[in-house]
């Protein structure tokens, strides 16, 4: 006797072929709306559209220059800006903090997280100059002092390229002198691809990553799905229900107060194209993880509510790499160098750090 469909499974099945219905329709008439936008701006509009944007670049860089990270004009380090034109053809901001005094044991290159800026990250370089490491920090493509429009970065590759292209720079101007790469947040997930490619990985001595972005996923199925397009449609446009800057990310409220009140962290809504990038990373070094063989540290807080503290721990336990260490810190948000324990960590770094150059320098020895 031939079944007939359940009412029960009619029901089930019926609401979902018509919400489907209704986000396609949602969905077409978004992007012919943006597309007949798009086609509505005249010359002199997109003409005016990019002065502004190179305007705010300028307004941007200036602050940058004028940051003051030299803590009173320091005897005992050396700070200087520069720009470097990369292989994304950006101008790309960058920092240095060079010790006066004593041979340098290692340098650490700064790769910053997504909105912010190297600058942050002044506190942690004088505490690395104490110790004998010299640090240099890049601003991203849009972010900082950097060309491009503030919170946009057309493509993560571009920030992976421009990395390897720093690093080597840093490499011929200073022979000789073990290199090491940090990353935080979106910056870890950079850190961590630029690693993968071995004409990279042979100029490092290991990465660092605090609360790295790996497991980074849309808040909706359809947003994944459709990121592709709309990036590609509308790579500007801010996605408001994206933004999340409410999340506190310091139980430092000083620290917190500090980063939001910072004219060079951008704080308005994601923009399409720089989350669809987040997201095609972090896919990419999820597929990843087995082929990982550089040395690393990875740091996350277990109350971590930007990027998950777990797959950090899938990292370290999938990782190829025969120099390996992870260390969660109960109850820490996701700035960890902006924690009220900010030395405790940035200590555990320089020992992890100090640990791996001993172990290439018995290694060296052995060879000998």
């Amino acid at each position: 006797m031939e079944q007939q469909l359940t009412s029960g499974a009619s029901n089930r099945i019926i609401p979902i072929l018509r919400a489907l219905r209704t986000s396609l329709i949602f969905v077409y008439t978004v992007l012919l709306s943006l597309l007949l936008l798009r086609r509505r701006l005249s010359p002199s509009q997109y003409s005016s559209k990019r002065r502004r944007e190179e305007e705010d670049t300028l307004r941007r860089r200036a602050l940058a220059e004028d940051l003051d990270v030299s803590f009173g004009n320091d005897h005992r380090l050396r700070c200087s800006n520069s720009l470097f034109f990369g292989p994304s053809s950006y101008a790309v901001f960058c920092r240095s903090w060079v010790p006066v005094y004593g041979d340098l044991k290692g340098i650490l290159l700064i790769i910053h997280g997504l909105n912010e800026h190297g600058g942050r990250y002044a506190d942690f370089a004088r505490q690395l100059t104490s110790c004998n490491f010299g640090v240099y920090a890049m601003d991203w493509i849009g972010h900082g002092g950097s060309d491009g429009l503030h919170g946009y970065v057309p493509s993560l590759d571009h920030v992976v390229a421009d990395t390897g292209a720093f690093l080597e720079k840093i490499k011929s101007e200073n022979p000789g002198i073990p290199c090491f790469l940090f990353g935080h947040s979106t910056g870890g997930a950079v850190v961590l691809k630029a690693a993968s490619y071995s004409h990279i990985e042979e100029m490092l001595e290991g990465i660092v990553l605090t609360s790295p972005a790996l497991r980074v996923k849309p808040a909706h199925p359809i947003v994944g799905a459709m990121a592709p397009i709309f990036s590609v449609v509308a790579p500007k446009f801010q996605f408001k229900g994206a933004n999340k800057r409410g999340i506190p990310v310091s139980r430092d409220p000083a620290a917190m107060l500090a980063k939001y009140s910072d004219p060079l962290v951008y704080t308005g809504p994601i923009r399409v194209r720089t989350g669809y990038e987040i997201l095609r990373i972090s896919s990419y070094l999820m597929r990843s993880f087995r082929s990982v063989t550089v040395p690393f540290f990875v740091l996350h807080g277990t109350a971590d509510k930007v990027t998950d503290p777990l797959a950090s721990q899938d990292l370290y336990n999938e990782a190829a790499s025969k120099f390996k260490e992870i260390k969660l810190y109960d109850g820490f948000l996701h700035d960890l160098l902006f924690e009220p324990e900010r030395e405790e960590i940035g200590q555990d770094i320089i020992n992890w750090m100090e640990k791996r150059l001993s172990a290439s320098l018995g290694n060296v020895d052995n060879i000998w």
